[in-house]
């Protein structure tokens, strides 16, 4: 197995991990959080599609999904169309509140948009330099999988969150 397609398979496991996680909820349990200051499940689910949309589209020099396909307009919130969620507030948590179908959809999106820029890729290609505000400088491939692992650790969260949903144990 090549190092692409070793990232192919990772990112193929992120939309099913965030489905499992998602799925069947209600509004209400999607928006449900565990402490004032948590994240709920439906603002981990659109913060990591964000997240990784933006990452992988700047990265590659694409145009993100969240915008090109409407995915901006359908969801209505009220923040920047650059916002990923990185930095917000409690009250910024409060303001996703979109059904399943909605956040599952856009997942499903990004995901299939990061599948087919990793399909245009080469090994050679991981190795380019793509930002050089950091010391080393980051290739491609190390920001590939910094997203994906990102993305994998909100999917997590989501597991844990809906875990402690159905357990009716807040504690």
């Amino acid at each position: 197995m090549n190092d692409v397609a070793v990232l192919q398979d990772l990112y193929s496991r992120i939309g099913p991990t965030v489905r499992r996680g998602v799925e069947r909820l209600s509004d209400d349990a999607l928006t449900t959080r565990l402490d004032p200051g948590a994240n709920s499940i439906a603002w981990l689910a659109w913060h990591l599609a964000r997240g990784q949309d933006l990452q992988v589209a700047a990265a590659v020099g694409r145009g993100q999904v969240w915008t090109a396909a409407g995915w901006d307009d359908r969801f209505g919130l009220p923040f920047a169309a650059d916002d990923s969620g990185y930095g917000h507030t409690p009250d910024d948590v409060a303001q996703v509140r979109v059904p399943a179908a909605l956040l599952l959809g856009y997942v499903d999106d990004v995901q299939n948009e990061s599948l087919d820029v990793l399909t245009d890729l080469s090994d050679a290609d991981l190795d380019t330099v793509v930002d050089r505000a950091w010391d080393p400088p980051v290739t491609l491939g190390a920001r590939l999988v910094s997203v994906a692992v990102d993305s994998l650790e909100h999917a997590a969260q989501i597991a844990y969150v809906r875990g402690v949903l159905e357990r009716g144990d807040r504690t």
